[in-house]
């Protein structure tokens, strides 16, 4: 049997009142309660996202994988790799 195990996050946010008022009754609507209803819409964001642009916006503002190693980084790296 394949099992695959979906890791998630906890996150406390605040929603105005109306906006909360808002998303229940769209909620409904959906029939379903309002946290499926908010996993649901970010989900499809994360879906909808233009995987280029949000890969541009990573390598500017969190560049781990592009940054050169020093000498030392690299020797060791290719010892790792044995070659």
């Amino acid at each position: 049997m394949n099992t695959a195990v979906i890791r998630t996050k906890r996150k406390n946010i605040d929603i105005r009142e109306d906006v909360f008022h808002f998303l229940s009754i769209k909620a409904a609507a959906s029939g379903t309660n309002l946290k499926n209803y908010i996993e649901t819409l970010l989900e499809k964001e994360v879906e909808d996202m233009d995987e280029a642009a949000t890969y541009q916006y990573l390598c500017n503002t969190r560049p781990d994988g592009a940054v050169a190693l020093d000498e030392k980084e690299t020797e060791d790296f290719e010892n790792w790799l044995e070659i």
